[in-house]
């Protein structure tokens, strides 16, 4: 039993200075003689916990002690991280296959001496100004032009400052990949020594950690920009665990409540927004701000190359004879003018670019998606116009469309005037179209009536009237001369 102070010092002070026995004192105070006799001498204290409580652990014979070890040796052998035997799935076996009646607290005890179990400890790691910068990939979601979508965010994280760059791509390809690093660089103005990664298929061919062969357009990237590959060991997600935090850290800070935008790059420039502000932040322990560690850090990085990394999947592709292109298990249509000729196509993370002659003549944003087919009606306005019969059946028409327009085109007098409109909405966007036809008050619907609620007046042009204009004085002097001249004549 432990007692408190006073209890202590009244047993002291009666058996040393009054010589009161144990019996006596035990009486007084209306505690145990035990509790008496454990500290009228001294040789114990209340204040300090005398070893174990005495009970003892149940007795655990040689046969379970080699049952508990054979366990364990099947885990090795086995080899299956997530499928091992756990101090709580031994004892129930021990229970159910051996009668076993002791505690599962002794099981558990013996379980960790076994596999001599020690808390996970880590060296401080720092860093010098422009050192390294630690990359990973995260999931986040996201509702895009009203639809729930799930999204990849690629973190960066420059080790000295701590400074952040995080962009949203829709898979995790090579092509997000190398164009998230790049962009990345031109954040940062400047590229580090090294790049630290996990051994991701996207990066590495083979290998890990050390032993890690880095893709080949991976490598060829670290060899424009002049920075060393290091991949992190099997399941050390410590050696880069700044931005281990940094995917977290997005994803509760940026993306909480769920973003509601129309496109990838409205959501791309809100994070690039918070990653600007966070430089505005100063980690507990430092004496300067982010941005103000990160200037240091700038001067120390590599500069970036003149030629710009092309990330793209490239190839060129024939246009076909529906004005269209495929790629990636998908068509994507070009003007008609292009048809039957070979064009590139570039594929980047979160877009795809047709290019002809090295001119740009169509950018869309990258569908993931198989089998489906991107129109866009600018495309296809100069054939409709020419074949106006085909306006109602046409693909690029019925896709593009919305229902309510489509149905507006009936009302009209012939396919010749729905054509007509359709050279409005491409002039002037179907939204403009749709809402100078709501102001109609008309019954009768002409397209001549959109045009010409559509079409600015041209108001002329005030001209500026100046209101002080100078008059020369009169100079009659040379009038009298002219008059005298005459006069001689």
């Amino acid at each position: 039993m432990s007692i408190e102070v006073d209890i202590y010092e009244k047993i002291r002070y009666l058996h040393v200075h009054e010589g009161k026995s144990q019996r006596t004192i035990s009486k007084m105070l209306e505690i145990s003689r035990n509790t008496v006799k454990k500290y009228c001498e001294g040789s114990q204290v209340p204040w300090v916990r005398q070893g174990t409580s005495g009970r003892q652990r149940y007795v655990v014979t040689d046969e379970v002690m080699d049952f508990i070890k054979n366990c364990l040796a099947i885990d090795e052998t086995e080899n299956i991280k997530k499928q091992k035997h756990t101090a709580k799935r031994i004892y129930d076996r021990l229970v159910e296959e051996k009668d076993f009646k002791g505690g599962e607290s002794t099981i558990r005890e013996i379980v960790a001496e076994l596999k001599g179990k020690q808390a996970k400890v880590f060296v401080l790691l720092s860093y010098d100004p422009g050192e390294a910068i630690q990359i990973d990939w995260g999931e986040a979601t996201a509702y895009i032009s009203g639809k729930k979508t799930k999204l990849n965010l690629f973190c960066m994280r420059e080790c000295y400052s701590a400074d952040i760059y995080c962009r949203a791509y829709y898979r995790q390809n090579e092509e997000s990949f190398l164009e998230a690093q790049i962009t990345g660089f031109d954040y940062f103005e400047g590229a580090p020594k090294r790049i630290i990664f996990d051994n991701a298929k996207v990066a590495v061919k083979e290998g890990f950690g050390i032993h890690a062969k880095a893709q080949d357009r991976y490598f060829a990237l670290a060899a424009h920009y002049a920075f060393q590959c290091d991949f992190c060991n099997i399941a050390a997600g410590h050696e880069k665990g700044l931005v281990e935090g940094l995917v977290g850290w997005v994803r509760r800070n940026v993306l909480v409540p769920i973003p509601r935008v129309e496109t990838i790059d409205e959501l791309n420039t809100e994070i690039l927004r918070r990653c600007l502000r966070y430089r505005e932040h100063k980690i507990t322990g430092r004496e300067q701000t982010v941005g103000e560690m990160s200037m240091t850090t700038r001067v120390m990085l590599t500069s970036l190359p003149r030629y710009r990394f092309d990330p793209s999947k490239s190839i060129t592709q024939r246009v076909s004879d529906f004005s269209t292109v495929r790629f990636d298990y998908n068509h994507y249509s070009v003007p008609v003018k292009y048809a039957d000729k070979e064009i590139s196509i570039k594929g980047y993370g979160n877009e795809i670019v047709m290019i002809y002659r090295n001119a740009e003549i169509a950018r869309y944003p990258r569908c993931y998606e198989r089998g489906q087919t991107k129109y866009r009606l600018e495309h296809y306005i100069d054939l409709i116009e020419k074949r106006p019969r085909s306006v109602f059946n046409a693909k690029p028409v019925k896709s593009t469309l919305t229902t309510q327009l489509l149905e507006i085109g009936r009302r009209l007098s012939s396919p010749r005037e729905m054509v007509k409109l359709l050279r409005l909405c491409v002039d002037y966007g179907e939204d403009k179209v749709l809402g100078a036809i709501a102001s109609l008050k008309s019954p009768e619907l002409s397209v001549d009536q959109i045009r010409a609620f559509l079409t600015p007046i041209n108001t002329p042009e005030k001209i500026p009237v100046e209101i002080d204009i100078p008059v020369p004085k009169p100079q009659f002097e040379k009038y009298n001369v002219l008059m005298n001249r005459g006069a001689a004549v």
